[in-house]
């Protein structure tokens, strides 16, 4: 009952103004104020503070940055055999498994189509019907850098507009079509096996996403989707490179063609990940 509750309550919050609230607060620099909300934060959500690369709080300038923390260079190992898929986050697995047709899985019931997700023309989403899709859940407290989860080319980005709703489980399950109505930054990528597409889910209190090619991403309701430029940076990414982070949790969805991978068996809904860590192997080259 409190999770029906919860997701009514969105219908009738104004999400966009929420968000843009918490964005300011999470950019506070009064030193006393950040460090307040830096340490009751860590110790609430039981953040392991041996892993971040700096001190904490005194090294960090705000909340936000705190947020975005990046680790100790040995505390995530990426699997370096040239077959390996590797989680692009830390986080739990929402689902993950074969799309069927044009059509993904998103809970009991609901279901969402490859074109709405990736608000792009039927020749891109074709190059993933019957392919593979693996929709990862960040929690608050989950570090929040994505990473390339194999080898390739970054060829477009695209920022659609879109809703912010809550990306939790009770939301999920009751929101048709959530992947597909909420803000998100979709990455096209060229790898050895074909093409590959990471989304990037905004969701309620995520106040922007930002990328090395972009800069970063505020929401925005006025629904014209951009082509971002990706001219800044080099386009070549290694298994394991940084491809972006959130400002607050979210979701990320991986979608690769059909024959292109096979999802290791543990990759079932509620299997904690790490970045890194594999989540499947390819198998062919995609046709």
């Amino acid at each position: 009952m409190r999770a029906f509750f919860f997701v009514i309550i969105q219908y009738i919050l104004p999400r966009h103004l929420l968000t843009r609230l918490i964005w300011r607060i999470a950019r506070i620099r009064h030193v006393a104020t950040k460090d307040f909300l830096i340490t009751r934060f860590a110790a609430a959500f039981d953040v392991d503070l041996d892993e971040v690369k700096l001190d904490v709080p005194g090294d960090f300038a705000t909340f936000n940055d705190f947020f975005i923390r990046e680790l100790k260079d040995d505390v995530r190992e990426i699997d370096d055999d040239e077959d390996a898929i590797v989680s692009p986050v830390d986080g739990t697995v929402s689902v993950a498994g074969t799309i069927q047709a044009s059509s993904i899985f998103q809970a009991k019931g609901i279901n969402y189509s490859l074109d709405d997700l990736l608000a792009t023309d039927l020749d891109t989403a074709a190059g993933y019907i019957d392919g593979s899709f693996a929709t990862i859940y960040l929690a608050p407290y989950n570090y929040h850098r994505v990473h390339a989860p194999l080898a390739g080319e970054l060829t477009a980005a695209r920022y659609v507009p879109g809703d912010l709703f809550s990306v939790n489980e009770a939301t999920v399950s009751r929101v048709q079509g959530l992947f597909r109505r909420n803000e998100r930054l979709v990455m096209h990528f060229r790898t050895a096996t074909g093409p590959a597409a990471l989304i990037f889910v905004g969701a309620l209190n995520v106040g922007s996403i930002s990328t090395p090619w972009t800069g970063e991403i505020r929401p925005r309701k006025d629904g014209v989707v951009d082509v971002l430029d990706i001219s800044t940076h080099p386009t070549e990414v290694e298994k394991g490179d940084l491809l972006g982070w959130f400002y607050m949790g979210s979701t990320v969805i991986l979608l690769l063609p059909a024959g292109a991978c096979e999802w290791d068996d543990d990759l079932q809904p509620g299997e904690t990940l790490r970045m890194g860590e594999e989540i499947g192997e390819l198998r062919k080259k995609a046709q």
